[in-house]
């Protein structure tokens, strides 16, 4: 299984968008056809702008009984709140919750749109088989943090949660350890016990 590292391994490629010039009915009629909550608004160069939602035309229907006359450009929110696909999947999420949205435009180095990454694609990660984020973990402590041969080390993964046990050659090794394993795309929890002897 593909490792879900960044936006770019999760999120939706298809964009469904509107100008600043969208008038208000056609907004409705295009986040009732494709069933999305809110659309970016772009620029006549194709930017990202702005964020119009099922919200702000609420807002609006409430505000004033004009809404044929209203567009997206005066509707949307702005600046819009976008991520980079090389982003990684915490930054994403940190920044979804942050901002108190369920999905986020995902654009390139232009500003340009590439694709849409939703809460639920996030949690994705979750959803990885356990021997794989466990295969993952032993890698990484095996490979990365700690050289060849001066440690054993348990590594167990039941329903996201991580079991280490086992010995290290520094003990001021453990917190590196247990942060790194920690930062395993799908793994919920860490329960190291660095003095109980490895599992025969």
């Amino acid at each position: 299984m593909k490792r879900l590292r960044t936006v770019e391994d999760v999120m939706t490629h298809t964009v469904i968008s509107v100008d600043r010039e969208t008038a208000f009915k056609d907004i409705v009629e295009t986040l009732r056809m494709w069933n999305v909550s809110a659309l970016p608004v772009l620029s006549e160069d194709g930017r990202v702008t702005g964020v119009v939602s099922e919200a702000d035309l609420l807002l609006q229907r409430q505000a004033t009984r004009t809404d044929h006359d209203t567009t997206a450009g005066q509707l949307m929110t702005r600046p819009a709140v976008t991520v980079t696909k090389d982003a990684t999947i915490p930054v994403a999420a940190r920044l979804m919750a942050r901002s108190h949205l369920k999905r986020l435009p995902v654009v390139d180095e232009d500003g340009r749109p590439v694709g849409l990454v939703s809460r639920g694609d996030l949690l994705k990660v979750y959803l990885r088989p356990d021997a794989d984020i466990g295969a993952e973990i032993r890698e990484l402590i095996a490979y990365r943090l700690i050289p060849h041969g001066s440690t054993e080390v348990y590594v167990h993964v039941a329903n996201g949660v991580a079991y280490l046990r086992g010995s290290l050659p520094d003990p001021t090794l453990e917190d590196v350890v247990v942060r790194a394993a920690g930062t395993v795309p799908g793994v919920v929890d860490i329960k190291a016990d660095f003095t109980a002897p490895v599992p025969a």
